[in-house]
């Protein structure tokens, strides 16, 4: 049986139990986040721990968009405002290490690490391991504080174009693609909208072209952290720039999204399209398209202790270049993409796939235990 910490009701959440049952196996019980935020509060099983499942295979879902378990991490305030990076992220590392206490409790079987875990929500921490283990990435700025460091360190790197990160954000929150130009000019392009004295994040995508107005988005971005990279150019199709969200799953790459995008930000929910697999691997050439998942399998290879994460793969223009943007812990959400021809993975789904994934770990770990 399974456990799932997560949001009840999150569609992620919705479609793992759907994909335990089309296995002939009974619904996950489901932990939600904001139990585990409060330490354990009622109703909880008798000792004080979380209510995992003895000896169950733990799925460690994202905490989702309960404006509830947004509190919890990162205090009150508008569930859609840009920052508080550094509050959730403390707020969340100390709910995984309850929840590694309680799986270790309860002999329950997780099936992602919860250090690498940290680790992948923390931009800075996550290009670091990747640079180290000679996974391609963008060249990174060391750490900058405000709007003034930033030129200052672009200048010295000769980098007139970069994306600024949150280190600890996510769905392109805050995220900002800068271009300076020579003569002064700047042009910041972000969903992050200002209403009123703050900043949320909006379904749109946006430019800032003036450098004072600019100057204030950095600042008000830096003090949660920021991870800084050079911005690569992307390769196109009819018109759009794309990259790729890969899902590997159990140190394979079985599922492919295509995000196209007339902006910088390829997020599908900031206006971004899906595009075409096959036109891509036609692009690539099939060395290219064998080399491309290779370095996805490579970056997936850093967290060994994770049964799958999502790749977000930037092409660069020309077809012959790529590099890995960002590993995401909870990157698998493609609903309606099935596994890759010719992967075991083929016909399922990415929850499917986990399940059945999951299922042979846990029979090869007990098996290894019985010899």
């Amino acid at each position: 049986m399974f456990t799932v910490v997560g949001a009840p009701g999150d569609r992620r959440t919705e479609l793992f139990t759907a994909a335990c049952r089309s296995a002939g196996l009974a619904a996950p019980r489901v932990v939600g986040w904001a139990q585990v935020l409060h330490g354990g509060e009622p109703p909880i099983v008798p000792g004080g721990a979380l209510p995992i499942v003895p000896g169950s295979l733990l799925r460690i879902d994202s905490p989702g968009g309960d404006p509830e378990v947004d509190r919890l991490l990162r205090g009150p305030g508008d569930p859609t405002r840009v920052g508080g990076g550094a509050r959730w992220y403390a707020a969340f590392t100390a709910g995984l290490g309850r929840v590694a206490a309680a799986a270790t409790a309860s002999g329950a079987q997780p099936l992602g690490d919860v250090d690498e875990i940290a680790v992948m929500c923390d931009k800075r921490r996550c290009h670091a391991r990747l640079r180290s283990a000679g996974v391609p990435v963008p060249e990174a700025l060391p750490p900058v504080h405000d709007y003034a460091d930033l030129r200052a360190r672009m200048a010295q790197a000769g980098m007139g174009q970069v994306f600024v990160k949150p280190a600890h954000g996510s769905s392109a929150s805050g995220v900002v693609a800068l271009r300076a130009a020579r003569g002064g000019r700047v042009r910041a392009v972000t969903s992050a909208a200002r209403i009123g004295t703050g900043l949320v994040n909006a379904l749109r995508v946006r430019a800032y072209e003036t450098e004072p107005e600019v100057a204030q988005l950095i600042d008000e971005l830096a003090p949660d952290g920021l991870h800084v990279e050079r911005w690569l150019p992307k390769a196109a199709l009819g018109g759009r720039v794309l990259d790729l969200r890969v899902v590997v799953i159990a140190g394979e790459p079985t599922h492919v999204v295509v995000r196209t995008s007339r902006s910088p930000m390829t997020n599908l929910h900031l206006g971004g399209a899906r595009g075409s697999v096959s036109a891509v691997r036609d692009a690539l050439g099939s060395t290219g398209w064998e080399h491309a998942l290779d370095v996805c399998a490579r970056a997936a290879a850093c967290f060994p202790g994770s049964l799958m994460v999502g790749v977000d793969l930037l092409v660069q223009i020309g077809w012959r270049q790529v590099a890995v943007g960002e590993i995401n812990a909870f990157g698998d959400l493609l609903p309606g993409i099935t596994g890759l021809p010719g992967t075991w993975a083929e016909g399922l789904d990415t929850y499917t796939a986990q399940v059945h994934a999951a299922q042979v770990r846990a029979a090869l770990a007990a098996h290894a235990a019985a010899a």
